[in-house]
């Protein structure tokens, strides 16, 4: 079986876009061969810079003889019918076959068979397909050819290597005629050269300074890089996007490591690193004893006769202009942080729109100041530091650093906050209150920060709420599910005990007061109705909050369903099923969600128990009876229950038990202690058990059939106390 390799050879790929070619390459390559009939047993797809490349092992030389039948009308049926299906399957009347069937007639049959074909016919054909439709984020045409390409090709190589020899696979596209050759590195090995197998082909393009597989540069460049450092006591700054984005960039690594001016040293170390990742494309060089960045390192594509010396004096020249700029930045920050403080910075966001239904960021942030006070208390935090907090976390978004590195929002927050003397709960708030970004970002809990983090997350959701701008299907331009799972994150992982319903509404309630989204406010003819000393902000809250209560709760009520969803998404990475969340949220309190996974973990525990698994089933049984029995009589047995009626001693001992059950479960509940509570309802398990082994439920005697199903009734109120199990599957 011989195996086969493409290279498609081309002017400098993007390194962002590699990755995606590699596997788009590989899938349309092998599902078209594949769909084509052909097999093979392991593929592989490689990149550098200007080729991308993919080997197959063990291909099938052809592909099989495909013979497909088909059932057509039946002998005698009109012509017109006949002529249609000879037409379907393109044969002549005298290829069918006619074939008896059940009712004494026959049948039209058509037999037709495909014959295989080679394999070089095959892979021209779906490499063709493959290069003229290649899916490039953006692509180019050259010349005076129609092929579109992320950049102009040159060449394609494609042979099929078997133990006679290696082949050719005959293929032009846009003149650009398939062959065996390819060529090594731009500048120290640019001849041609041919090939017979990957082989061959990788060890050539090695000798010819060329290191084809990605994973390896990566892993050349971390390791001398990190030996570089550590002989001089420094440490690199991981960075795993750069590493890869760096190994996209060359074809054979050349780790350099130069110095920083000592007058760019003082610069906060995000800055530095910010500057020379994003500018530079250079890994930063840490002191470990400081935590200075004291050093770069650089990747260049090529060795040189002075080992880089000249190439670094470049990047040393390039790097010095750009901190210059970073520096400027910085020194003037702290001059307008020094003349007007952090919220004179911030008295710009006046003018800059959040979104045209919620106002500026300014309107923004003064609810957000209002909701972290409402939110302090409850995370511990000084409701007067919450508020000053919220007021100059964004200010860092007016400074010169953040215009030129955005992504260093909230960290300039920081440095500036302390340059102006604010206390280490404020500054640490800056940077705090946009985590957790993702699900592996840290979660804060320094009270502050939480209180200023889930009023900025909070108020994100409530606005674009409130002006139906919810995530539909995989579109959420504004990151509203990163937004609430950010809230989900900070309220569990600091066990925040919050009511979210009334904290949406109250929040709802502000920015429409403020913007008034929903209707005109007949201000004059209410005022009987408001206290008239209020000033017209308060007023026109207060109107709001009264007239529109109803929409508010509506819109608060959709905010917390959504909660909901995302909640059962994270619990069930956490492994918690999600029937088992739906029996918990069925509960009171469904809004406040360190209650609510509480109750879930402990129901989920239960459940997972020989006990719990068993009285689920009893209580199913116990549950269905009654439903049957309350439909069919047209009443709803609830109450008088009475041991004095029993005629078995299960049936006794039944009534006990839940009298025992009810006295612990009661008081478990209302100290929140679910697993206590669960474990109460476990001992029912036995007494329900022998109850249905030993009684029937329907007697024939109506005095003790209406008890036993008011005992049944006992049974599923105290079970749905707990959790309703209704919902719960199995």
């Amino acid at each position: 079986m011989p195996d086969l390799l493409i290279e498609l050879f081309s002017e400098e790929i993007p390194a962002r876009m590699q990755p995606r070619a590699r596997e788009d390459l590989k899938k349309l390559v092998t599902d078209g061969l594949v769909e084509a009939g052909l097999t093979y047993a392991h593929a592989a797809a490689f990149s550098t810079p200007r080729r991308l490349t993919l080997a197959l092992e063990g291909l099938s030389a052809e592909s099989p003889t495909l013979r497909e039948e088909r059932k057509g009308p039946r002998a005698d049926a009109p012509a017109a019918a006949i002529e249609g299906f000879l037409r379907a399957t393109g044969l002549s009347r005298d290829r069918l076959e006619e074939r008896a069937d059940k009712k004494g007639g026959a049948t039209l049959f058509a037999v037709i068979e495909k014959p295989g074909r080679c394999a070089p016919e095959i892979v021209a054909e779906v490499l063709e397909r493959v290069i003229r439709s290649f899916p490039w984020p953006k692509s180019m045409r050259w010349g005076a050819g129609s092929l579109r390409w992320v950049r102009p090709l040159h060449s394609i190589l494609c042979i099929l290597t078997t133990e006679a020899g290696a082949e050719v696979v005959p293929l032009s596209v846009d003149g650009i005629a398939a062959g065996n050759t390819t060529r090594g590195h731009r500048f120290m090995a640019p001849a041609a050269f041919p090939v017979t197998s990957f082989d061959d082909y990788a060890a050539k393009l090695r000798a010819a300074r060329v290191i084809l597989d990605p994973a390896e540069r990566e892993a050349a460049i971390w390791h001398e890089a990190t030996t570089q450092a550590f002989a001089q006591g420094l440490e690199v700054v991981e960075d795993r996007g750069l590493l890869a984005e760096v190994a996209g960039l060359v074809e054979w690594p050349v780790v350099l490591m130069g110095g920083i001016g000592e007058a760019f040293l003082g610069l906060p170390p995000e800055v530095l690193q910010t500057s020379m990742k994003e500018h530079q494309k250079f890994f930063s060089v840490r002191n470990p004893r400081s935590g200075r960045i004291e050093k770069f390192i650089t990747v260049a594509n090529r060795e040189t006769a002075d080992h880089g010396a000249t190439i670094l004096q470049g990047n040393g020249k390039v790097l010095a202009a750009r901190l210059s700029d970073a520096r400027f930045f910085w020194e003037n920050d702290l001059r307008t942080v020094k003349a007007v403080g952090l919220e004179g910075m911030a008295a710009g966001l006046a003018s800059v729109t959040f979104h045209n239904k919620l106002g500026s960021q300014a309107d923004r942030i003064a609810r957000i100041e209002a909701l972290a006070r409402e939110i302090a208390p409850l995370v511990g935090a000084a409701p007067d530091l919450a508020a000053e907090a919220a007021r100059v976390v964004k200010a860092d978004l007016q400074s010169a650093m953040v215009g030129e590195f955005p992504e260093l929002q909230g960290t300039m927050g920081g440095y500036y906050a302390r340059a102006a003397g604010l206390p280490d709960a404020v500054a640490n708030a800056c940077k705090a209150h946009y985590q957790p970004l993702g699900p592996s970002d840290d979660v804060p809990t320094e009270p502050v920060s939480v209180a200023v983090a889930l009023a900025d997350k909070i108020d994100t959701l409530t606005g674009f709420w409130a002006i139906d701008e919810k995530p539909t299907g995989s579109k959420d331009p504004f990151a509203l599910r990163r937004a609430a799972l950010g809230v989900i994150r900070l309220v569990l992982g600091n066990g925040v005990r919050v009511a979210l319903l009334e904290v949406f509404k109250g929040n709802v309630i502000q920015a429409a007061a403020a913007f008034e989204w929903l209707s005109e406010l007949a201000l004059p003819e209410d005022r009987r109705t408001i206290d008239m000393r209020l000033g017209f902000t308060e007023f026109k809250r207060e109107f709001w909050a009264i007239h529109n209560r109803e929409v508010t709760g509506t819109i608060a009520a959709d905010l917390l369903s959504f909660f909901h969803d995302r909640l059962k998404v994270y619990l069930r990475d956490q492994g918690i099923r999600h029937d088992v969340i739906d029996a918990c949220l069925a509960m009171p309190g469904n809004d406040d969600l360190t209650l609510l996974v509480k109750r879930a973990e402990a129901l989920a525990a239960f459940l997972a128990s020989e006990d719990g698994t068993n009285l689920l089933q009893g209580f199913k049984r116990a549950n269905n009876i009654l439903t049957q029995a309350e439909e069919k009589d047209g009443v709803e047995y609830s109450f008088g229950a009475d041991p004095k009626f029993s005629e078995d001693p299960a049936e006794a001992a039944l009534f006990a038990a839940l009298d025992a059950a009810e006295a612990r479960i009661a008081p478990a509940m209302g100290a929140e202690d679910f697993p206590a509570a669960m474990a109460a309802m476990a001992a029912l398990r036995a007494p329900i058990d022998a109850f249905f082994t030993a009684v029937q439920v329907n007697s024939a005697n109506e005095i003790v059939r209406r008890n036993r199903l008011n005992l049944l009734h006992r049974i599923r109120a105290i079970c749905l106390q707990v959790a309703d199990l209704t919902k719960v599957e199995g």
